[in-house]
């Protein structure tokens, strides 16, 4: 397929700092890539030195030049900021799954890939991987109900790669029938049992990419960038891919789980699952049947890496309903709760307008795994109960599925670790 030539623009992120964005449109149409150069500390924190009224001056002329040359090494980061000093080492050197760095961190990845390259490259060096490059992959067809969003983050150094699928769009219709394509189909790989099958929505949505992707990937495990190279620039990495991590949030944990079976069951993409060190993934419907999901569990190195997180009564986890065929999970499950007794004495207490702060939860690994639904009704109850909970009254009382809980900012937001700032670092 070939590209047009790359052209190179500077976009304002949402914060008003430049993001340098690289476009590739194919001519075949369909399928194309954006490639963006995450800001550096000192541009993402310009008041915070103590020239500060001069940068302010330099920033209103826009010659911030001079400016960033006088700034230290180092210069930008506080005690919140970066969220996480040195991430990428951190997310090489992690022995133990779940991990809560690396959750907090997949979180806030899968929560702002609803946005574009540019966003996801700001705020992942807010959380600590400055300069980071990131591409981002995208096939649409809308008659074969396919919308696949991949994102591929890379530490400055090389060494860490985070492969994020942005999750199902409440505006977009495509999306909705992906979810709603629930026949087997076939999975061509050599599983204990021939028949196993897995969700024909989530499998072609990975498809889409997975060429592009894998490329990708490819060039950091030999040392070059994800993204492809600006005029003059040299395409080598200080160092080669070391650690890779997969998740998304929905229909993007889906597809991170299915890319994580794929990589593991295909002797081809050997060299980059070894170096696989965690998925994790986020209110992440079933992908497979019984058959499916018993021979990625027997697999127990891989089963390992899988960490699955459920909010509160996410209704998603409980999809496909049986009405759709069997279907089960597999990897380890993490479940957040919250005492229905105590929320709903919490609920009335502020309702009747006492200071009474709302009760947290805590995060469990449950060895018993989230089950399907029904039918497609209790879809049509979660969604239901979306508006009752904005209530305060009605907050409190117990549901059985929830669209509310299904909600990424609540994933970021019970993934935090005590003490940690949020993800902007302030």
């Amino acid at each position: 397929m070939t590209q047009n030539p790359p052209t190179a623009i500077d976009v304002p992120s949402p914060d008003g700092h430049d993001v340098r964005v690289i476009r590739y449109l194919p001519d075949t149409g369909g399928l194309w890539a954006v490639d963006t150069e995450a800001p550096s500390y000192r541009q993402l924190r310009p008041f915070n030195h103590p020239d500060g009224e001069q940068n302010i001056q330099a920033l209103a002329t826009g010659d911030m030049g001079a400016a960033y040359d006088d700034m230290g090494d180092g210069y930008g980061q506080t005690d919140g900021f970066p969220v996480y000093k040195d991430l990428s080492t951190r997310l090489t050197d992690i022995v133990e799954h779940p991990d809560p760095v690396a959750a907090h961190t997949m979180a806030v990845c899968s929560g702002y890939a609803y946005s574009g390259a540019e966003t996801v490259s700001m705020i992942m060096a807010r959380m600590g991987l400055e300069k980071n490059h990131c591409r981002l992959v995208s096939a649409t067809v809308d008659a074969m109900f396919i919308c696949s969003r991949a994102f591929l983050v890379q530490s400055a150094d090389g060494k860490v790669v985070i492969l994020c699928y942005r999750g199902t769009e409440p505006t977009n219709l495509a999306n909705g029938l992906t979810d709603l394509d629930v026949e087997p189909e076939r999975i061509n790989y050599q599983f204990e049992d021939p028949c196993a099958s897995v969700h024909a929505g989530f499998y072609r949505n990975v498809r889409a990419t997975r060429h592009e992707v894998m490329e990708a990937l490819g060039r950091a495990v030999a040392g070059r960038s994800v993204r492809k190279p600006w005029n003059g620039e040299p395409e080598r990495m200080p160092g080669k891919l070391e650690a890779l991590y997969i998740t998304g949030h929905s229909l993007g944990g889906a597809m991170a789980a299915m890319m994580a079976a794929m990589l593991h069951n295909e002797k081809k993409y050997e060299a980059v699952a070894d170096l696989l060190k965690g998925v994790y993934t986020f209110g992440q419907p079933m992908i497979g049947d019984p058959s499916f999901a018993r021979a990625c569990e027997d697999n127990k190195e891989f089963s390992r890496k899988i960490v699955r997180y459920i909010h509160g009564d996410d209704v998603i986890p409980h999809f496909p309903p049986v009405t759709a065929g069997p279907f089960m999970h597999f990897g380890r499950e993490y479940r957040y709760r919250i005492s229905h007794l105590r929320e709903s004495v919490s609920g009335w207490l502020r309702y009747m307008g006492s200071s009474y702060q709302r009760q947290t939860g805590e995060w469990r690994e449950t060895d018993v795994y989230t089950s399907q639904m029904s039918s497609f009704l209790g879809f049509a109850l979660g969604a239901s109960t979306f508006a009752a909970r904005k209530s305060q009254i009605l907050r409190a009382l117990p549901v059985v599925y929830s669209l509310e809980d299904h909600l990424p900012a609540h994933y970021i937001g019970t993934l935090t670790p005590r003490g940690v700032s949020d993800e902007f670092g302030d």
